[in-house]
């Protein structure tokens, strides 16, 4: 298993480079079908490389992702190593270690009827070119089991928030800001404004929908020239919903806003991305995943709901039963610590295969 980690970790696949995702797709292909004996689909889905094993009529779907959110080059910062049963590396445990663990639990299998396993080249960037093949195969199922890392401590992810992401622009008028400023339309000044109203939109939809809900505002710019008023400022803004009547409500007030400064006018794009997964979609997986870890000696098993987002809120939101967090143990996703804790993965692969053949 460490041989096949270090084959997926080693070839980088960063979302954006979509040539590395390419690459990145023909390793994973191969692993598969050393592993599982047949030969995948290589799907290119406006430019976005994902990777498909369909054996027989589909009642559960395996799902995963290759691409990861490290910049080309982090090998250098960030090499594979394996010390003191600590695997480390870029993508590791996000979710590369959930890939190899998912091929060693079906290549244990007497036979592969009945599945689709599903490999996706986009999820980091919300998985905008595989959503409808996603969802098209979780409509089909009886279940999905998701191989994302697990939470702190091996913790299955039985609820995840929905995710909206929204693009708000600030279109002013450019005035040079020692000689006629007053004949400038300040963006900078108007979206300082709309960060004031985004905070207002949480503590309301909080107060009609419970708690949970986050409007985060993360990357802004603005301007052109030190002495230049702004005629155009931009900003990002990263929505996490509990349930779907919060992501709704906060569609509406976002969409609502008006500018503040006279002559400014506000452009809003985005939307609603991932809905929620509600612990209602997990929770008979989960008693079975619980019953088998019992039996496997693995120890109480645990459930927890998080804010992070993955294409399990996806099948979820097709109505298809999802378990999510089936794939490595360790920490770090996205971070300089990614690991994962190599003697974990035989146990969490026979856990996966007991639940395959339980569902099928």
């Amino acid at each position: 298993m460490l041989i096949d980690l270090e084959e997926l970790v080693t070839c980088e696949s960063f979302s954006a480079d979509h040539a590395a995702v390419a690459r990145s797709a023909q390793v994973v292909a191969a692993q598969g079908r050393r592993l599982l004996g047949a030969v995948p689909r290589i799907l290119d889905v406006e430019g976005v490389t994902h990777v498909q094993w369909t054996f027989g009529s589909p009642r559960i779907l395996l799902l995963g992702h290759h691409d990861t959110v490290w910049l080309i080059g982090s090998l250098k910062t960030h090499p594979w190593s394996v010390e003191q049963g600590i695997a480390r590396g870029p993508g590791v445990f996000d979710m590369k270690a959930g890939l190899v663990q998912m091929f060693h639990a079906l290549a244990s299998l007497p036979y592969l009827d009945g599945l689709c396993v599903l490999i996706t080249g986009d999820e980091e960037t919300g998985s905008d070119t595989s959503r409808r093949l996603i969802e098209d195969i979780a409509r089909q199922c009886a279940a999905t089991f998701v191989v994302e890392p697990s939470a702190p401590g091996g913790v299955l992810k039985t609820g995840r928030k929905g995710v909206s992401h929204y693009d708000i622009t600030v279109h002013g008028r450019a005035a040079h800001s020692g000689l006629e400023p007053e004949k400038g339309v300040n963006a900078a000044t108007e979206l300082a404004h709309q960060l004031l109203a985004l905070e207002a939109i949480a503590d309301t939809v909080t107060a009609s929908t419970g708690p949970g809900t986050t409007v985060t505002p993360t990357l802004m710019s603005a301007g052109t020239a030190s002495n230049t008023v702004p005629a155009r400022a931009e900003l990002n803004v990263d929505v996490r919903v509990p349930t779907a009547a919060a992501q709704e409500a906060v569609d509406q007030l976002i969409r609502t806003l008006q500018p503040r400064t006279s002559g400014a006018r506000l452009q809003i794009d985005g939307g609603p991305n991932r809905p929620p997964l509600d612990r209602d979609a997990s929770r008979e997986l989960f008693a079975l995943a619980a019953e088998h870890a019992a039996q496997l000696g693995l120890g109480p098993l645990e459930q927890a709901s998080v804010g992070g987002a993955s294409d399990g809120n996806y099948t979820a939101g097709a109505g298809c039963p999802t378990l999510d967090g089936l794939g490595a143990v360790g920490d770090g996703a996205h971070a300089d610590h990614e690991h994962v804790i190599t003697a974990t993965m035989p146990a969490r692969a026979r856990l996966l295969a007991r639940l395959v053949g339980a569902v099928r």
